[in-house]
């Protein structure tokens, strides 16, 4: 099969198979067949299991807070812990 750059562009862009349908005025059926001729996912959810990597991560995620590590978790309880035993206790 002969693939229309234009199409393949525009799914490299990452748009969806409707919108370039929409764009180019070509049948949806067209852009997924180039779609599959390039062997890259369809629609958004098949898209994402493709990026997906063995631990469950998805590539190029960055949360804007990285999760604390178990054992830094531990430490900071610890912490904690010891600063509130040495605070001192108000009167009621």
């Amino acid at each position: 099969m002969k693939v229309r750059a234009d199409i393949a562009a525009l799914i490299y862009d990452g748009r969806s198979n409707a919108s370039i349908a929409c764009q180019l005025g070509c049948n949806r059926d067209t852009v997924n067949r180039v779609r599959q001729a390039l062997r890259l996912p369809g629609t958004p959810l098949e898209r994402l299991y493709a990026e997906t990597i063995p631990t469950g991560q998805v590539r190029e995620y960055r949360p804007k807070r990285m999760p604390t590590a178990p054992a830094q978790a531990k430490a900071n309880q610890a912490a904690l812990l010891a600063a509130l035993r040495e605070r001192p206790q108000k009167a009621a």
